[in-house]
């Protein structure tokens, strides 16, 4: 985002975009039938204005305008997780992991991610629960593995963007997510129902003093190891794979495009005729 590795990256976003738009390819529909993989929360930044009638895949909304990005017509992919999976957990999970709830990452963000620092005064100081201030680093990732293994929840909140890979290391790790965020979008949402295998709060009903801690305790084991019982059923959707599997992360994005695809055959036909954009 600064110093000598900013201009360059200005530089190749120019070069690329300005391949792009010159193509023929783009021309014959100014790019309304063009996917475009802008995953990362600053792909792109400086000219994505200009790949607006493209279909984008990203990771969530959070620092795109609404005129460039939306719902509609784009696809929200999920974060490569970055704990490994949990494939040999077969355990009586409940009595096994002893941890209610766990989070294991930077306090201090920016944006939405204010919150974070709110919940740390809530919860740093109960006894079931593991909430600690860290940097990526081997070490901590693998007392985090370890960490979302031994808890029955793992607590998602909102980051300098909406999401983070730590929705998904808890959705790989069996830990039942609680997300904490006002304005998530989450992918594949059409196949998939989070309130299954998830637990949703505002920003606000997070950090009231014990509203969460009460309904995360209050949640016995029957309701638990059906929320578990899901989430392992439904994790193998969130594993990117080379070449790609049934139902894995990258068949269910191409699942996506094929369905906005009489969306994007109908933008691309109306630009045709069209004498003056109405978008």
């Amino acid at each position: 985002m600064g110093g000598p590795g900013a201009e360059l990256d200005k530089n190749l976003q120019e070069c690329v975009v300005n391949i792009l738009l010159n193509s023929k390819w783009w021309k014959a529909s100014q790019g309304r039938d063009h996917v475009i993989v802008l995953h990362h929360p600053n792909a792109f930044r400086h000219y994505r204005h200009l790949l607006n009638s493209s279909m984008l895949i990203v990771a969530d909304f959070g620092r795109f305008s609404t005129d460039v990005a939306c719902l509609q017509k784009d696809i929200v992919a999920p974060y490569e997780h970055v704990v490994q999976s949990y494939v040999d957990d077969h355990s009586n999970s409940f009595s096994q992991r002893h941890i209610l709830l766990y989070f294991q990452g930077r306090i201090h963000r920016k944006a939405d991610g204010i919150v974070r620092a709110k919940l740390a005064k809530a919860l740093m100081n109960e006894k079931d629960v593991h909430y600690m201030d860290s940097e990526a680093s081997s070490e901590a990732l693998a007392e985090a593995t370890s960490g979302m293994r031994s808890s029955r929840f793992c607590l998602h909140p909102a980051g300098d963007t909406p999401s983070s890979c730590r929705l998904f290391d808890a959705i790989v790790s069996h830990c039942v997510p609680v997300i904490v965020s006002d304005r998530i979008e989450l992918p594949f949402e059409d196949d998939i129902d989070y309130n299954e295998f998830s637990l949703f709060f505002s920003s606000e009903e997070a950090v009231r003093p014990q509203y969460l801690l009460r309904i995360l305790r209050g949640i016995n084991e029957t309701k638990w190891t059906q929320m578990w019982t899901k989430l392992k059923a439904v994790s193998h959707h969130f594993e990117f794979q080379h070449p790609a599997k049934k139902d894995d992360a990258v068949n269910m994005i191409f699942k996506q495009v094929q369905r906005k695809l009489p969306s994007m055959k109908l933008a691309a036909h109306r630009s045709e005729r069209l004498q003056i954009e109405d978008w």
